[in-house]
């Protein structure tokens, strides 16, 4: 049995065909099919039923395909490790950071990285809900900064930081605002005819799934600082991190929300995490950032989070 054949395997499993599993290898459909059909003889089972249109996992090929998984993730993180021991300084240091994270904080750590490593040039992006995961998971990034838990996949590590307080907020001079003023607590369908400002994922992660979305009317935009000046501008309520409403709620231009199907007094609080792939080793510049980072979440001792 060896590795070529295992990535054969999974390769296929994933992909669905033969066809496509070469072209995901790289290789010739003749060699890959060689390959699954040399596995297949050394452990004695079939792992494809091959009868129909499309090959389709046996019984047995499905219970040795989280093994093989398995085996290849390992074997990568080993091969990471290695390749760490013996990398040098990087040129540059790619990181997407997600919209709900704050950027005073990601600025804060980025400074301290750049008194230790002042010639290394910094690739920063901010983007939402699946982009920085799947930034990394594709190789455009080598670091990602991820508020939530709805994206996580075997091929990524995923470290907790600190926590994350979303809020519902609406203008001061929209209907639904004088329900704060009176503090009441808003149901569902107090929410059916007032539009919610909703921000989009710009990959296909949440394809079929909806975060957060209580009004049947949306207004759907492609990035945080529109959907915070819609909000503002009263045209809709919406949910948005608290770091980033604080001045707007101080000055009255934003009011809260209670909706306790968001949480306690309309708030909720999403882990953060630092995302990069186990296949991937971080380089000096890399791992001083995700220290620092991991530093300042000690440092909050879960003091912003749910108790």
């Amino acid at each position: 049995m060896t590795l070529d054949q295992l990535r054969a395997f999974v390769a296929v499993a994933e992909a669905g065909s033969f066809r496509q599993g070469a072209a995901r290898l790289r290789r010739v459909q003749s060699a890959v099919s060689h390959a699954i059909a040399n596995l297949e003889g050394q452990l004695g089972v079939s792992l494809f039923d091959r009868s129909g249109h499309r090959p389709e996992l046996t019984t047995e090929g499905r219970t040795l395909l989280a093994d093989a998984r398995a085996v290849l993730l390992k074997t990568d993180a080993v091969r990471a490790r290695a390749q760490g021991l013996r990398a040098g300084v990087e040129i540059e240091l790619s990181i997407v950071v997600d919209t709900l994270y704050p950027a005073a904080t990601v600025a804060a750590v980025l400074a301290e990285v750049r008194q230790a490593f002042a010639q290394v040039a910094i690739r920063l992006a901010h983007s939402a809900l699946g982009g920085p995961p799947d930034a990394v998971a594709s190789g455009n990034a080598t670091l990602g900064i991820l508020v939530g838990d709805q994206f996580r996949g075997p091929r990524l590590v995923f470290e907790a930081l600190d926590w994350q307080a979303l809020v519902a907020v609406v203008a001061g001079t929209h209907p639904l605002a004088r329900h704060a003023d009176e503090r009441e607590r808003l149901r569902q369908s107090d929410l059916a005819d007032h539009l919610q400002i909703v921000q989009t994922d710009p990959t296909s992660l949440s394809s079929g799934r909806d975060f957060g979305v209580l009004s049947p009317g949306t207004w759907r935009v492609d990035s945080q600082p529109l959907k915070h000046d819609l909000i503002r501008a009263g045209l809709g309520w919406g949910i948005l991190p608290l770091w980033l409403v604080g001045d707007d709620l101080a000055a009255r231009r934003l009011v809260r929300l209670d909706v306790p199907a968001l949480g306690p007094q309309g708030q909720d609080f999403e882990q953060s995490y630092l995302v990069h792939r186990i296949d991937t080793p971080l380089g000096p510049v890399g791992n001083a950032l995700r220290a620092a980072l991991l530093r300042r979440a000690e440092r909050s001792d879960g003091r912003s989070g749910p108790r």
